[in-house]
């Protein structure tokens, strides 16, 4: 029989076991290639997943150039002088294959620049041609050597918001006007309003104190709720836990109209009120039940020793209600920090990380390998303060469910 009972036991164990196992593929997988991404160059993000930047690191696209290049260009490219395919110079013009195909796509001397083999016509197998055919190019102008696979130069480009055609390091190097006239070149560039490094800070300065007020007024009402007897207490209570399913969405556009009539539009003290005001229901919800579950002998005894209301909340109800008032403190910090429609609407002017993110992109939708880097940056604190916190997140989630 105990036999039997191991083994039911182990069986019953096996679909627990696997479940979690899969969530725990589900959610590192991404995770992983998004860090791998972000370390990939321009090229390689878009053309080749990030799974393959642990492939062998042989150069890649000689084949291609020995079909479609080396017949003129020579196996080196130096064949012909005018079109040193080795020359770092020339390569600069075509940072992206794009650009590469759009100069194979046009005559010379009135004749195709390509003729056996030509290009295809469908731009993505063109392309699928050109990428490595530009990946070995790169190659000749390093001296045949691998070029770089993994650089930090995605993570540069987001932090200043660098939006040009090669990347902000290289283009400062090199003294790009363009480049020169939007940025110095130095620390000072991280505080541009366009990049990350500005974003992070709008953040914080929005999170910190939207996390901060919420947590201190609703402290206040919940002992008021949990400890003193007053009329209409139950019904004040059922009305916070009703509000919380009132959807923030259906205040955005009246809120918006009352900030412009009093100047808060795209004020810091604009969305802290806003973030307050909407954390406020479940922030008093939850302390207020996890209050009324601490032992009601505890402060009976405190007030027969003549301690005030005052003294008692500070000295033993906030103390004991520390596991709740963290995992308050966790859930509305990720709520804000993730926030994208508040911030979208009422810190126009101040972006913050979310919103910075769909800035980066141009307007024809290029510069996308640059999320990578900005996306990891955004959610790097959140992951640290969840790991660092992680055992508070049961508390809270179970804190608003004990008896009142």
């Amino acid at each position: 029989m105990k036999k039997y009972s191991k083994l039911n036991a182990f069986l019953g164990k096996i679909p627990v076991n696997l479940a979690l196992i899969v969530l725990i593929i589900l959610w590192i997988v991404p995770t992983l290639g998004l860090f791998v991404t972000s370390f990939r160059t321009r090229e390689d993000v878009r053309t080749t997943g990030w799974w393959t930047a642990f492939s062998a690191t042989e150069v890649a696209g000689e084949p291609e150039y020995t079909m479609y290049c080396a017949s003129c260009h020579g196996a080196d490219g130096k064949t012909i002088p005018g079109a040193d395919l080795s020359d770092p110079v020339l390569l600069e013009n075509y940072p992206r294959s794009n650009r590469l195909m759009a100069m194979l796509r046009k005559e010379i001397d009135g004749q195709p620049h390509l003729i056996d083999p030509s290009l295809p016509e469908n731009p993505n197998e063109a392309q699928a041609i050109l990428s490595p055919i530009l990946e070995y190019i790169v190659s000749l102008s390093v001296g045949g050597e691998t070029p770089e696979r993994f650089t930090l130069r995605n993570y540069a480009d987001a932090l200043v918001g660098y939006k040009g055609t090669q990347d902000y390091l290289t283009d400062c190097e090199q003294g790009v006007e363009s480049t020169l006239a939007k940025f110095n070149c130095d620390a000072s560039d991280l505080l541009n309003p366009e990049g990350m490094g500005r974003a992070y800070l709008n953040t914080l300065l929005v999170t910190i104190p939207a996390t901060l007020f919420p947590i201190m007024l609703a402290a206040f009402a919940a002992y008021a709720i949990a400890w003193f007897d007053f009329r209409g207490r139950q019904v004040f209570f059922i009305l916070l836990v009703g509000l919380q399913i009132v959807p923030l969405q259906m205040t955005l556009v009246p809120i918006a109209r009352l900030y412009a009539d009093l100047g808060m539009q795209s004020t810091f003290y604009g969305i802290w009120l806003f973030h307050t005001a909407f954390g406020l229901p479940y922030a008093i919800y939850l302390l207020s039940n996890f209050m009324r579950s601490l032992p009601r002998d505890l402060f009976e005894s405190a007030y027969i020793d003549g301690a005030t209301h005052w003294t008692v909340f500070w000295q033993l109800a906030l103390p004991l209600a520390l596991p709740a008032v963290a995992s308050l403190a966790i859930f509305q910090f990720l709520w804000v920090w993730n926030d994208f429609l508040v911030a979208k609407i009422f810190l126009t002017t101040n972006p913050v990380l979310t919103v910075q993110i769909t800035n980066l992109i141009d307007p024809r939708g290029g510069n996308w390998h640059i999320l990578t880097g900005a996306a990891f940056l955004s959610f790097l604190l959140p992951m640290v303060v969840f790991f660092a916190f992680q055992r508070y997140f049961v508390r809270g989630m179970t804190a608003g469910a004990v008896k009142g």
